[in-house]
């Protein structure tokens, strides 16, 4: 090989361009200018709109691994919901078919007593829906406002009902609107009736045991009666219709030094918050009223003007 065939020339490694500084400068300026155009004139917006029409498909497809797992995990997670209230309900359905015949054989077992005793069908008793107000401002006394009165022929004594239970009473009725005095309330008093034993006794509001209650008094140390009986209208007080639930046995106390036992109990209904209740018309109403009996003829005196 001969020697003017060789590349006398420098190698890139020491070829000399523009130093470091100046590339700083251009690009600094560059920048600078880029971003000052930017945010007045907008000129990188088509730029930007261009990437990410581009970039749009690799974007969807790196967040689809993540989307499968959360609606794969949403979809069990809702499965096994729908699986557990799927469960419940036939549950529910179990138990409300079984109440439902027992009901309904109570019914015909009662039709067969009523005709073979030969009593009469039980009377319709009308009812009236009304709307608690607000609690009364008596705070030693446990009362609500209803807005039913005398407008709407609203009976004194008439008993009140919500969806679990016997409410109260209606004390006081003025011409738009009622007092309703609460079960809990110690001056109101309801003839019970235990469904397990079929004793009869008196339950009396007691407001202070464990915020409002009531309570069999007069039981003695050896009556039958336990945790959990629950308590319905008798019916002898000619007010409250027979049967209806007021309250469940709650607890029991024997005392030594007397011959009552202390029987707390509580109520069905929901004495601290209920708002859309029935007023019921008091059974007596619909007995009808005794005719009067004649007044004493008095035999007058002899010279009397008659």
């Amino acid at each position: 090989m001969s020697l003017g065939t060789i590349d006398r020339s420098l190698p890139p490694f020491f070829n000399q361009g523009p130093s470091a500084l100046s590339k700083l400068m251009f690009f600094g300026a560059l920048s600078l200018f880029l971003m000052v155009a930017d945010a007045r004139f907008n000129v990188t917006q088509p730029i930007r709109a261009a990437i990410a029409t581009a970039l749009y498909p690799v974007q969807w497809l790196a967040v689809q691994p993540v989307h499968a797992v959360k609606n794969g995990s949403a979809y069990f997670t809702d499965l096994s919901q729908a699986q557990s209230e799927s469960a419940e309900a036939r549950r529910k359905l179990a138990l409300k078919s079984l109440r439902a015949g027992q009901v309904e054989q109570l019914t015909q077992e009662n039709d067969r007593l009523r005709k073979l005793l030969d009593l009469r069908e039980q009377l319709a008793i009308p009812v009236l829906a009304a709307e608690v107000l607000y609690d009364a401002a008596d705070p030693y006394t446990r009362k609500v406002i209803i807005d039913k009165g005398q407008a709407h022929k609203m009976d004194l004594g008439s008993p009140v009902l919500d969806e679990s239970g016997v409410l109260g009473q209606v004390t006081r009725v003025h011409p738009l609107v009622s007092e309703v005095t609460l079960v809990v309330d110690r001056d109101l008093a309801i003839p019970v009736l235990n469904v397990r034993t079929g004793a009869r006794s008196v339950a009396y509001g007691d407001p202070i045991a464990g915020g409002g209650g009531m309570e069999l008094r007069f039981m003695g140390s050896n009556a039958d009666v336990q945790v959990g009986d629950l308590l319905t209208t008798s019916g002898v007080d000619g007010v409250y219709p027979a049967g209806l639930p007021v309250a469940t046995v709650s607890r029991i106390e024997h005392r030594a030094e007397s011959a009552f036992s202390k029987i707390y109990c509580v109520p069905k209904a929901l004495t601290t918050g209920a708002r859309h209740v029935l007023v019921v018309k008091p059974v007596t109403s619909d007995l009808g009223l005794l005719p009067d009996a004649p007044a004493p003829v008095v035999p007058g005196r002899k010279g009397t003007a008659k």
